[in-house]
């Protein structure tokens, strides 16, 4: 039997998805600090991409599988998803700590590997949670919910590095052996703080659905099983959740396949592109960095939950289109932008398009797949993010080197272009049909259990 899932108030959403703040401020300092500190460190422009090789691995392989362990989890106490992102955002935690105390090159890689595996383990369970939770007429807000907090977990990480630089001084360093300023490990340090702080609020302040008796059921006979058949299980889920899988993520996937790729070529190389196109020194050209960082997540959070009556009235697929053309164009233009001030008009695009790439398309895809199989689809998901990621680093070495002249501005307009390849491919896309496609979507409503 179906549960019935009540409509939520607005500040039940709100507060079950307080936890992506720390998990964004997490991946904010990935974006705009982590590169920048393997310079420091001693890396050039041609490691940069094989450096991040963490990311798209860890998703790869960690996400479905805890996708698929969490669909067949389930305790009175601890719930189903919440136990995961917990252990998750510890381990995080842990490493964002250590992270500017890093002596070396490859002690700073080993620690993105740790620190990538408990923020993958904290968001795949994130996705599945709010589609637990919210019935279909209010997954448009609740994963736009998710893009807001996507925004200002990275706005409020971006602000702190060029607030700190500017507070503390931009030539001071620790140590002279690692040269990683004094002023970057405090943003750390407050990650450290808010990656477990914010997933606990949500964790205390938003109790799980129970399964239904078909699902109880299902669960207790997998307990039941061997171990080795237990630890064969999730694997198994994922090959058949992969061969049922709707035509619709087929088609997205070739989508996500540009789109993630330009992206990471964008947090890659748009501090280095900077410090190329404006002639700024290292600092400098990384403060630039955070600071438009922090605008276009500041548009995220403005535009985040404006996107959401316009999906419903145009179809989150052309406001989806429209924000991945919108992206591209921004990163076409930012390199010709010679005055720091201006580079804010295409940020504030960025930010529209980053503001519908995290939320929409979760919305269209958690409507189509069984509730007993979110997690592990929302693990697939992730894995047509991670895939390109795991590209990007493997290619992009060689085609910046040799085919860009080695030269960060290139690299940006190169992510431009595949951003309006990715738009083209998504007017592919046929939005998935529910039974509540008509229904407004409901803001305030019901409890929240």
């Amino acid at each position: 039997m179906k549960i019935k899932k009540p409509s939520l108030s607005f500040w039940q959403i709100f507060n079950m998805n307080v936890g992506f703040l720390g998990i964004q401020f997490s991946f904010g300092l990935q974006q705009t600090a982590v590169n920048p500190i393997f310079s420091f460190l001693g890396a050039h422009h041609e490691d940069l991409p094989l450096l991040n090789l963490a990311g798209p691995v860890t998703g790869l392989i960690i996400q479905p599988i805890i996708g698929a362990i969490s669909d067949k989890t389930w305790s009175p106490r601890w719930g189903r998803r919440k136990p995961f992102f917990l252990i998750g955002a510890i381990i995080g935690s842990l490493c964002l700590f250590a992270f500017p105390f890093s002596p070396t090159l490859w002690f700073a890689v080993g620690l993105l590997w740790i620190l990538d595996v408990g923020n993958n383990m904290a968001m795949e369970p994130y996705r599945a949670f709010v589609g637990d939770k919210l019935p279909n007429k209010q997954l448009s807000f609740g994963y736009q919910m998710q893009s807001l907090f996507v925004g200002a977990g990275i706005v409020l990480a971006n602000a702190s590095i060029f607030l700190f630089q500017d507070w503390f001084g931009a030539a001071e360093v620790v140590e002279a052996a690692s040269g990683i300023p004094k002023w970057l490990y405090y943003s750390f340090f407050i990650g450290a703080v808010l990656s477990v702080s914010t997933i606990l609020w949500s964790v205390l302040k938003t109790p799980e659905i129970p399964p239904s008796d078909e699902e109880y059921n299902e669960i207790k006979r997998h307990n039941a099983l061997p171990l080795i058949d237990r630890i064969k299980t999730p694997f198994k889920e994922i090959v058949d959740a992969i061969k049922d899988m709707p035509k619709f993520m087929w088609k997205l996937s070739a989508v996500y396949l540009f789109q993630w790729y330009a992206l990471f070529v964008y947090w890659q190389f748009i501090a280095p592109m900077f410090k190329e196109s404006m002639g700024f020194n290292s600092s400098e050209a990384l403060s630039q960095a955070a600071k438009m960082n922090t605008t276009y997540n500041v548009s995220t959070i403005v535009f985040a939950l404006a996107l959401v009556p316009l999906a419903l009235k145009y179809g989150g697929k052309k406001v989806y289109v429209f924000s991945l053309f919108l992206t591209g164009i921004a990163m076409l233009s930012i390199p010709y932008i010679k005055d720091p001030l201006l580079v804010v008009l295409p940020m504030i695009l960025f930010g529209i398009g980053w503001a519908a790439m995290m939320g929409i398309p979760y919305s269209m895809v958690s409507k189509i797949v069984p509730q007993e199989r979110r997690g592990v689809y929302m693990g697939i998901l992730n894995m047509m993010i991670v895939i390109p990621m795991g590209i990007q680093t493997l290619t992009f070495g060689p085609v910046v080197k040799n085919l860009l002249d080695n030269s960060a501005v290139n690299a940006i307009l190169f992510g431009g272009i595949f951003f309006i390849i990715a738009g083209v491919l998504a007017l592919r896309l046929k939005e998935p049909k529910t039974d509540e496609d008509n229904e407004n979507i409901v803001i305030a409503g019901g409890g929240g259990h």
